[in-house]
């Protein structure tokens, strides 16, 4: 019982530190000059969100052919693209200014509609993340396949909607 507390404070700690450090982010103040390489990083993390939205995919695939062991796989491969991400995603905003999107009228609107479901969501799909991890790691695959019906879609529309913004905003970097 004593790792599931373990587990439920990890979750809590991560779920809440997280947009807490990234929210700091943007007050905090940033590098007049910027290297070129920091400026790849949100290329770098489209891409990584469009690999984790593949994996996401492809685990679904593989669990609804009752393949666990392949589904396994491409789960833990969109988390830890996901961990990867986020580390970039950190690094980046720690050191550059955030970009303004440049657009007006309705793609404006579409876009700032995209990037606030985004944000909201992203926040969500922390612990829903961890916690349907943490279900398949204890062995609770009833509630893990619970709560993967409701993480699954969520998760997927984070990473997806994570590289729409980036499309979207690359005109303005």
């Amino acid at each position: 019982m004593k790792s599931n507390s373990s587990l439920r404070l990890l979750i809590v700690v991560v779920s809440i530190a997280f947009p807490v450090v990234v929210a700091m982010l943007y007050f905090l103040p940033k590098s007049e000059t910027v290297i070129a390489e920091v400026m790849l990083l949100p290329k770098i993390n489209a891409i990584i969100n469009s690999f984790a939205s593949l994996m996401l995919i492809l685990g679904f695939i593989a669990i609804k052919n009752k393949n666990v062991e392949l589904h396994k796989r491409f789960m833990l491969t969109a988390l830890i693209l996901s961990v990867l991400f986020s580390i970039s995603y950190l690094t980046y905003h720690s050191i550059a200014e955030s970009t303004v999107y440049g657009g007006v009228g309705l793609m404006k609107t579409i876009y700032y509609i995209i990037l606030i479901s985004h944000i909201l969501l992203a926040i969500v799909i922390v612990p829903l993340v961890l916690i349907t991890f943490s279900r398949a790691l204890t062995q609770r695959f009833d509630k893990h396949r619970k709560i993967a019906r409701i993480t699954l879609p969520l998760w997927l529309y984070v990473t997806i909607t994570g590289v729409l913004v980036y499309l979207m905003i690359s005109p303005y970097y």
